[in-house]
């Protein structure tokens, strides 16, 4: 399985690239695992909604050249489906069975990801009602992506 994590912005934090690169590591066993990342497009802090939808269209367009026809798309955003970690692994496992071997995991930038990402997204996924930094949601879906990994193997892993 390729998987491939496909975020706006660059990571600056060394504690959240030390902990990323950990489950990179611990996820190759499993599948090839890419993480992306495409610029984020400066803005000001105040913007109208029209220049928001600018950003955001500007940042959906540099995530959508990055991603091939055969790419099963989820998109991360507040609104998708909450799943347990059991159903992300059966889900995952689904797609592989079903032939779905490229899976590309999309996190927008501060503003969230356009319409057009959102037309083009398989699956929308949402990990809590909660907003967290899109830095730190990086962390968070490859340990839940290696968390799929054991599970569907059947090996242990703290719960």
């Amino acid at each position: 399985m390729n998987i491939t994590l496909l975020t706006v912005g660059k990571l600056k934090e060394k504690y959240l690239k030390n902990g990323i690169n950990e489950f990179l590591k611990r996820l190759q066993p499993y599948a090839k695992v890419e993480v992306i990342e495409v610029p984020d497009e400066k803005a000001p802090e105040q913007l109208s909604e029209s220049e928001m939808q600018q950003v955001k269209e500007k940042e959906g367009e540099r995530l959508l050249s990055k991603i091939s026809s055969d790419t099963y798309v989820i998109a991360l955003v507040i609104e998708g489906k909450m799943l347990t970690s059991e159903q992300l692994a059966k889900q995952l496992d689904q797609l592989a069975t079903y032939g779905k071997s490229k899976i590309a995991f999309v996190i927008g930038g501060s503003l969230g990801l356009s319409d057009d990402v959102m037309k083009r997204a398989d699956m929308s996924l949402s990990f809590s009602k909660m907003t967290f930094p899109h830095q730190m949601m990086k962390l968070i879906l490859l340990e839940q992506v290696y968390r799929a990994f054991r599970i569907n193997r059947g090996e242990p892993y703290h719960k």
